[in-house]
């Protein structure tokens, strides 16, 4: 009974009952997730970006999310962005599993002749699927009076076990952006404005709007460092999730086609965990890692243990110019 009271805490404290869509901690390296209108967005060919997190294991069984993600242009008109993203979520005994992937495009208009000022509005389409394995699930009709046997049959009936739904998105991102080293993003995204039906029985459980708002700048404050504050606020139900923060980072090299950079940022989450995040450019790529430290009410099973996040994108460009560390002049110059 304690445990089947914890789980159920758990579901309303982190807020991903049958009704909410995942959360993540860097929000800012899954861009698809975070707003259709990032479609596209990205200096380069092909962007392709992996994210995991695994938290609650000193709670519970485990949640764990796995997504992936890619996002290009189209050749003839760079100006329409598009991507997919895929992502599996397991969570609870039960091992409920949410399996999603969903289709985005962007179309880039500039606000100004020097392109200082644009916009990007998006649309998104979503697949849905769930599915809960009840065998993993404990009840009471399994209690033989002096302890729980599994072998006992629940005598439940249960309807159906899965459930598949498609859903609708829109969103937009505004940028200013003066130089690589110092700009300014915003965004609004709509998530599931049809509100699909996922329940598991007769009755009906719309999924709720998600609302999501963003804004992230980069600001030069010498040679090498950059300040990097970011917000994110997402709405869905009864659902709250404020993240505030800021990450430092330190170029190491910028110069004949190397690139090097380190992060390191500190950030809050309304009312459940502090963010500690580092994270790595390497030419190309992008390496980064984060931790919640939780102080819930969840902190006596927690142990203030939230859960451990990874994202790493990778860039790919058709054209690489070449890597030339000096050049010979002719005899008569």
């Amino acid at each position: 009974m304690q445990k089947v009271i914890l789980i159920v805490v758990l579901f309303f404290t982190v807020g991903r009952f049958f009704s909410q869509d995942i959360h993540w901690s860097q929000f800012n390296d899954i861009p698809l997730f975070q707003n259709p209108g990032n479609a596209g967005h990205f200096s380069g060919d092909y962007r392709f970006v992996a994210n995991y997190r695994n938290q609650w294991k000193s709670v519970t069984i485990p949640f764990s999310t796995l997504s992936i993600s890619a996002d290009s242009k189209i050749y003839s008109n760079r100006n329409v962005g598009y991507g997919i993203l895929f992502f599996n979520d397991v969570s609870g005994d039960g091992k409920l599993r949410t399996i999603e992937i969903q289709a985005n495009g962007s179309y880039l208009i500039k606000l100004s002749k020097d392109s200082v000022h644009t916009i990007r509005p998006g649309v998104n389409f979503g697949m849905n699927h769930r599915q809960v394995n009840w065998d993993q699930l404990y009840f009471d009709n399994q209690f033989n009076g002096i302890s729980f046997d599994p072998t006992l049959p629940t005598n439940e009936n249960f309807q159906t076990d899965r459930k598949t739904n498609f859903s609708i998105g829109t969103g937009a991102v505004y940028e200013y952006y003066r130089n690589k080293r110092q700009k300014v993003s915003a965004g609004i995204g709509f998530y599931n404005i049809n509100r699909p039906n996922q329940g598991f029985y007769g009755t009906k459980i719309n999924r709720d709007i998600r609302l999501n708002l963003f804004a992230k700048g980069l600001y030069k404050l010498d040679v090498d460092w950059d300040l990097v504050p970011t917000f994110n606020l997402s709405l869905q139900g009864k659902y709250r999730e404020v993240v505030a923060g800021s990450s430092m980072k330190y170029t190491l090299i910028d110069k004949l086609g190397y690139y090097r950079a380190v992060y390191g940022g500190l950030f809050y989450r309304n009312r459940d965990a502090a963010i500690l995040s580092v994270g790595m450019d390497y030419n190309a790529w992008f390496a980064g890692i984060s931790y919640d430290i939780n102080f819930s009410k969840l902190v006596p099973a927690s142990n203030a243990r939230g859960g451990i996040e990874f994202a790493v994108r990778y860039i790919l460009n058709h054209f690489k110019p070449s890597k030339s560390l000096h050049r010979v002049c002719p005899d008569y110059i």
